[in-house]
């Protein structure tokens, strides 16, 4: 569905992202594991658009989408639920869930339908529908961004540190969300901190370290390299 081929971030004269490459198949999820400052974050905001590739292409179900505008992107279907949530915080939660399915041309029936499934995904959402999102916990808040991703009819769902700041219960709570919307037919990419986690769940896996990538294979694989055991994944 996706495939990135040496792509290069700079940020003034840092080099961010130094060439690197991956892809993502169609149906499957994907995670890219990395300490702090790696480039994850950077990766995935090229993707969608919100800064500068300064080299590089990336290219999404056949069509280059490299430096595209980011709403163009959301209509090719190339969603991002971003760090820290990015919630509309005076808005109530069901104007949260409206603003993600804004570039839809489709039916208001359709929407409906859409919105009712994220309540299925998260009861608590439909529980809190007129609460103001800013009063939320920080688990409901990811989950509404979770769910607001999701009413844009994602084709490639990105998602930046779902699980950041949370507590243990709220966390696995968000990775089973995330293996549900995958099996059904959602294809993911996915960075995040909790690398055992992440790598249990994924089909593929990427270690980035200070711009490239050192390590790939499936999530198994790598959940059982033991220099990724030492370097992520020791107690």
């Amino acid at each position: 569905m996706l495939k990135v081929n040496d792509l290069n971030i700079y940020y003034g004269g840092i080099h961010a992202v130094k060439g690197i490459s991956f892809e993502v198949p169609q149906g499957k999820i994907v995670t890219l594991i990395g300490s702090n400052g790696a480039g994850k974050t950077s990766t995935l905001r090229a993707i969608s658009g919100l800064i500068k590739v300064n080299s590089g292409s990336i290219v999404m179900k056949g069509n280059n989408i490299t430096g595209m505008i980011a709403n163009k992107i959301v209509e090719a279907g190339v969603i991002m639920s971003p760090e820290g949530r990015k919630i509309f915080a005076d808005f109530s939660v069901e104007e949260n869930l409206l603003m993600g399915a804004y570039s839809r041309i489709d039916s208001k029936e359709e929407i409906n339908k859409d919105m009712q499934y994220v309540y299925s995904l998260f009861p608590r959402l439909e529980e809190r529908l007129k609460q103001r999102a800013g009063s939320l916990s920080g688990g409901e808040q990811q989950m509404l961004a979770l769910g607001r991703a999701l009413m844009a009819r994602p084709k490639l769902l990105m998602l930046d540190e779902p699980s950041l700041g949370l507590a243990p219960l709220i966390c696995e709570q968000i990775f089973e969300t995330i293996k549900a919307i995958n099996e059904e037919g959602v294809t993911v990419l996915l960075v995040e901190q909790n690398a055992k986690r992440a790598l249990e769940l994924s089909h593929r896996a990427y270690v980035l370290e200070t711009g490239f990538i050192t390590l790939e294979g499936t999530g198994s694989e790598l959940l059982n390299d033991q220099r990724v055991q030492a370097a992520y994944l020791s107690e």
